[in-house]
């Protein structure tokens, strides 16, 4: 029996109302699973996966200003100091006086680079890992989304020139795979 045509459709005003969770809290609770996830399958690398991609920014856009790597990654300076850190420490990045004395320049430095080539294949078993259990579909659906909440940080007008889409990334792998 086929329900009835005004039983089985929604209202407009239902359809288009807002969903009640929050969707910051959602994002946020999925992020910590998401990054403890990556961070276990990234363990034997020595670094977590938010290491890992401040190496791989300053890898990819060679050094930059703190305030330009802090907004790159949509981070506040104290929270990228958390983060830069560490690999300072381990000598994996490096902060030297910018051209101008009163800047401070992030570089990654050799042994950075090393370990940035060591944690990739692990990097690469978590990436395929989300993408077992949501669907590669659903994944890259997922990193458009997120690019387009990103964009309502106030900074990002500022450092999306500089930076390759997540999307375009993507379908870029998946076109270099497939030859």
């Amino acid at each position: 029996m086929r329900p009835s045509p005004a039983i089985a459709a929604k209202p407009p005003s239902v359809a288009a109302a807002p969903s009640p969770a929050c969707a910051c809290g959602r994002l946020r609770r999925a992020t910590r699973a998401l990054t403890q996830l990556y961070d276990d399958l990234m363990a034997p690398a020595g670094l977590r996966v938010t290491q890992f991609s401040l190496l791989r920014t300053l890898a990819r856009q060679g050094p930059m200003r703190i305030n330009e790597l802090a907004a790159a990654q949509l981070l506040d300076r104290t929270a990228l100091s958390r983060n830069l850190d560490p690999l300072v420490e381990l000598g994996h990045v490096e902060i030297v006086r910018g051209q101008d004395a009163r800047a401070r320049d992030v570089a990654i430095t050799r042994a950075g680079s090393a370990a940035l080539r060591a944690a990739e294949p692990h990097w690469t078993r978590a990436q395929k890992e989300v993408a077992r259990r949501v669907g590669a579909d659903k994944l890259d659906a997922l990193i458009e989304t997120l690019g387009e909440l990103e964009s309502l940080h106030p900074d990002v007008a500022r450092t999306a020139s500089r930076r390759p889409s997540p999307t375009a990334e993507s379908r870029d792998r998946r076109s270099a795979k497939a030859r």
